[in-house]
This record gives structure tokens, sequence and C-alpha cells, in this order.
């Protein structure tokens, strides 16, 4: 759908990092930037990235060599020479150095980073053993611009390889002002510096003073609700009122009726509910004549069924006979 977009790869490669896919996604922009050549640039400089995240580190100065747009920038050269120190090639990384130093020799830029470059190539070919190449960098940076650092540079240098040139270069730093007072014998018969009293409490003093300082917290004055008077609080509120009331010192549990409960064997019981319905039938009979006939159909339905239990009594003494 958009075959002019550079996007769709980009996310692609995104959503296969997050994947934990990284090999796929290094390969699918490799073949993008070997199909578009003309947009291979954010293409290799993404591959460069997630080579490096994921320790391919081979995989990411490879995409870095192929962006030449930017391959002598003092950003893109110290990258290149990290990624070759963490291979453990520092021949490359050494080579990477030179050839930039080269190219900003020819090049014709407003902004030359060619000092730069050969302070930290100078500086780097010290470190890793090569005296005799960070000497003649530091020399020819001196004899061209006579910068501090390398001069200062230059006389470590010199003092490796060759001794009167050390001298010789020494001679032209500034002395400090203090210094010339100063027996440079006694000062190593010295075990080393002394302990200044008075310097050091001064200064325990003024962090304790500052500590203090912030420490102090602003008092606010206490905000009381409506009506009240702090002269006359009165008496003060019950500690206890925000527990529930069974968790209260002053909670007591209210007493159960016993008098409701029934006692006895169920038989008792029975007795005593047949004489309250009888209580309450006499009671209905005498109220009226509506209630004495109701009470006679009740009666009638009674005697019917006193009169069931009789005739099947008969009945099984017919059979039995």
């Amino acid at each position: 759908m958009f075959p002019e977009s550079v996007t769709p790869v980009l996310l692609q490669a995104a959503f296969l990092v997050r994947e934990k896919k990284v090999a796929k996604a290094e390969e699918i922009l490799l073949q993008y930037a070997n199909r578009f050549p003309d947009k291979s640039k954010p293409v290799f400089l993404a591959r460069a990235q997630i080579a490096a995240a994921a320790g391919h580190y081979q995989i990411s100065v490879e995409s870095l060599s192929k962006v030449t747009d930017i391959q002598n920038m003092p950003a893109t050269v110290a990258t290149l020479v990290s990624l070759q120190e963490r291979m453990g090639d520092f021949g490359g990384a050494n080579a990477v150095l030179n050839s930039a130093i080269e190219w900003w020799k020819n090049a014709m830029t407003e902004e030359n980073k060619l000092d730069l470059i050969m302070q930290e190539a100078a500086s780097y070919k010290l470190n890793h053993g090569r005296e005799e190449e960070a000497f003649q960098l530091y020399e020819k940076l001196v004899n061209s611009h006579g910068n501090i650092e390398a001069l200062l540079g230059l006389v470590m240098t010199a003092a490796h390889t060759n001794l009167e040139k050390a001298e010789l270069y020494e001679k032209q730093l500034r002395s400090l002002s203090g210094l010339k007072q100063m027996n440079v014998e006694n000062l190593e018969k010295t075990s080393g510096a002394k302990h200044v009293e008075g310097i050091h409490t001064v200064r325990v003093e003024g962090l304790e003073d500052v500590k203090k300082a912030k420490t102090k917290k602003r008092k606010r004055k206490p905000r009381y609700p409506k009506g009240f008077d702090p002269a006359n609080p009165g008496p003060p509120p019950d500690p206890e009122r925000w527990l529930p009331k069974r968790e209260r010192s002053s909670y007591r549990p209210k007493r159960k009726d016993k008098r409701s409960q029934i006692r006895g064997s169920q038989g008792s019981v029975v007795r005593e509910k047949q004489e309250i319905t009888t209580t309450v039938t006499n009671v209905s009979s005498d109220s009226g004549p509506s209630r004495k006939s109701s009470s006679s159909k009740s009666g009638s339905q009674k005697a019917t069924t006193h009169e069931q239990p009789k005739a099947s009594s008969k009945s099984k003494k017919k059979s039995r006979k």
C-alpha cells in the first residue's frame, strides 16, 4: 500500500524486536535496504541500533559503515570505536580513527573537526600502547594551534618515548602561582597530606548548619471548627468514639428474655395448646349465634372424626371372625 514509505518496514522491525526476534528484524531491514538503496540511510541506522542493543556488534559496525554521509562525523567515529573495542578489535578502532583524520584533512567545510578527531585519536593511541603515533599527533596539534591540552598530552607521551623532548616541551608549560616556594624533594620525602583541623571543623559546622536549616519546618496555626473556643474547650471527647460499640469498654450486652423459653416435655406443650384452643372456643360460643353455628359444625365434624375409628375397629373384629 505504501511502497515509497520507510515507516512500514521500521514498524515491522520494531514489532519483531518486541517479540524478541532480533535476527529476523535485522534480516528484513537488510533486504529492504538492498531493494531500495535510495532510502537505506534510516534503515541502516535502525539496524545498527537494534544490533548494538542485542549485542551483535559486528552487524552494527557493518550497518554504520554503509552510511557514507555520516561516516566520519565525530559521533559516528566515537560509536564505531566503542563497538570495535567491545569486540576486542583495537586494530579496527585505530583504522577508523586514521581514516577519519585523513578525511578531515581534505575536507572543505566551515566547521572542521580535525583538531577534535586528532585529540581523541592521540589519547586513544596513548591508552592502548601506541605512544609513537600519539606523540606525532600531539606534536602536530602543538605546532599548529599550541593547545594546552595537546601540550600536556605531548609531555606525557614524550616521557614514554623521548625524555629530552619531554623536558623541552615541559618548559613551555606555564608555571602556576604559589609553586615556586615549594621544594619538590621535601614533598617526595613526606608521607602524604596532613590533616588540618581548622578547615575540617569549619566545613563540618557549615554542613551541620545547612542540615539544620533544611530540617526546620514552618509552624502552622491549628485550624479549629466553627464555634470552638480554644480557651474553654470543655470536656474532652471520648477517645473510644471511633471504635465499634462492641469494642468499647462501656459496652454491656443486652440480657435475653428467658420467660418466653418453653420448658418440659413435648406432650405437656401439646396439652397446653389444646387447653388454650378449648378456652378460645368457649369464649366464641358465648359471643353470639353465628359463632354457635360454626362451633356446632366443628363439633359435628369432631364427632364424625371420633366415630370413624370405632367403625374401623368393628370391621377389624368381623375380619378376624
